[in-house]
């Protein structure tokens, strides 16, 4: 026992670096200054998901099916060697590979604004500090140059110069804990602006996490022989209509959407990240009132016309399985759009020393979905034990409403959609021109001003 929770231990280091890294290393390899650079990260994001979800199609079904009729050893045995074989793979094109030079820990800089600016909250701040804040750029730098950017002003008092601070000959700051850089202060301001669309992104993620929880639970109180045979479709077998659904939909969207809104917007991905993730999420919002109409059916069904009877969850209502295909299929719609845009839109907007915090900022939003998921569980089972209604989600869903579950979580992701609306109108992109006072850096540097807007 000790064997095998050492090698699930190592399992999950091991995933925990390479998920967040690989989507930044991958789209490292192409060059944003360029078009054709530009849209290849987009498309990257959408294909990096789709093989991912591909991956996991074949683990479900074909790996899941070795381990269940021929033996574990070669059911994870199989893992193994093409865990092996993509090492080797790897690291055959090591020579080819665009590798950025690592700079240092780019959490001890955020520490650093932080703690500047909390000793020097007493001081004022400049009227034009576009102008006179500390501005020291690196010459060796991977970061792009930030024009400074009028959100979070508090922190900007870590790039005021005092009569206290010491600068070096070639320009940087004696010591970086009392003064930083107004490049490192954008740094963090990029990284709190992106904050609160993660708040949103996890509480949308609490769709995915029932759509792959409570449909097994649903599925095993539908009807599940497939047309007029004996063959029963496993109930755990049905969340593969969403990875289907997503697999069809990203090279459709890629190949045929994307190029056809680009020439209406003229944006590279057609739309913008966040807009992205805001489609994916009123279509995260149909997928729950559609998955509540048809938990309404199915436990009407279930109480009039049963078709069996199982002994621990009760009557197996006569509504075929097969009417969770267009809840399953839209929340497979909805990953494709919110989940692929959200991890495009933290690889773009970190600032590029932070790329790998960005992606894993992705699994952190999984994580806190999950708790979240398990703490609202909690509260319905305290809280509707005793109701009228009663239990709304008991062991046997006929004798609960799982229905009402679903309008109340639908709820919820409206107001998160309301929130997500108001957090996306008032974030400004990395490098955008939208605010009143934005100067180059780098060229203020250099002594030349851009002109204000």
């Amino acid at each position: 026992m000790a064997f095998l929770l050492s090698s699930l231990g190592l399992l999950v280091v091991g995933a925990g670096g390479i998920r967040p890294c690989n989507l930044a290393f991958g789209a490292d390899q192409f060059n944003p200054n360029t078009e054709s650079g530009k849209r290849g990260i987009s498309s990257f994001f959408n294909w990096y998901y789709f093989t991912y979800t591909f991956a996991m199609m074949v683990s479900l079904t074909f790996i899941v099916y070795v381990q269940s009729n021929v033996s574990w050893a070669w059911g994870l045995a199989i893992p193994t060697f093409l865990m092996l074989l993509s090492c080797v793979l790897f690291f055959v094109g090591t020579r080819i590979y665009v590798i950025l030079k690592p700079e240092g820990g780019p959490l001890a800089s955020i520490v650093q604004v932080i703690v500047a600016a909390v000793k020097k909250r007493q001081l004022k701040l400049p009227e034009q500090p576009w102008l006179s804040l500390f501005n020291h750029i690196p010459t060796s730098t991977i970061n792009s140059k930030l024009p400074y950017t009028d959100q979070f002003r508090f922190l900007d008092k870590a790039a005021i110069i005092t009569p206290d601070d010491q600068v070096k000959s070639d320009g940087s700051a004696a010591n970086p804990w009392r003064l930083c850089s107004m490049q490192q202060v954008e740094q963090v301001k990029c990284l709190m602006r992106v904050i609160p669309i993660g708040v949103a992104a996890s509480i949308y993620y609490v769709v995915i996490v029932q759509q792959k929880t409570y449909v097994v639970f649903q599925a095993l109180q539908f009807d599940r022989r497939l047309g007029n045979t004996n063959f029963t479709i496993p109930a755990a077998s049905y969340i593969i209509f969403t990875m289907l659904a997503l697999t069809i939909w990203i090279p459709v969207y890629d190949r045929i959407i994307v190029p056809t809104l680009r020439r209406f917007t003229g944006k590279e991905g057609g739309i913008t990240v966040l807009q992205k993730m805001g489609v994916g999420m009123v279509l995260a919002i149909i997928t729950m009132l559609v998955s509540a109409l048809v938990e309404e059916r199915r436990r009407t069904l279930a109480i009039t016309k049963p078709v069996g009877m199982d002994p621990r969850r009760g009557a197996i209502s006569s509504l075929s399985g097969m009417w969770l295909i267009p809840q399953l299929s839209l929340v497979g719609l909805s990953e494709a759009f919110t989940l692929v845009g959200e991890v495009e839109f933290y690889y773009k907007q970190f600032p590029e020393n932070m790329r790998s915090i960005g992606g894993s900022f992705l699994f952190v939003g999984f994580a806190l979905s999950s708790y979240f998921s398990s703490f609202l569980v909690s509260v319905i089972h305290r809280t509707t034990s005793g109701a009228a209604t009663g239990q709304w989600l008991p062991e046997d869903l006929n004798k609960g409403r799982l229905d009402y579950f679903y309008y109340l979580i639908a709820a919820i992701e409206v107001v998160n959609l309301g929130y997500f609306i108001i957090c996306a109108k008032w974030y400004k992109y990395k490098g955008s021109d939208t605010s009143v006072h934005e100067v180059d850096m780098g060229k203020m540097q250099s002594g030349k001003e851009k002109p204000l807007v």
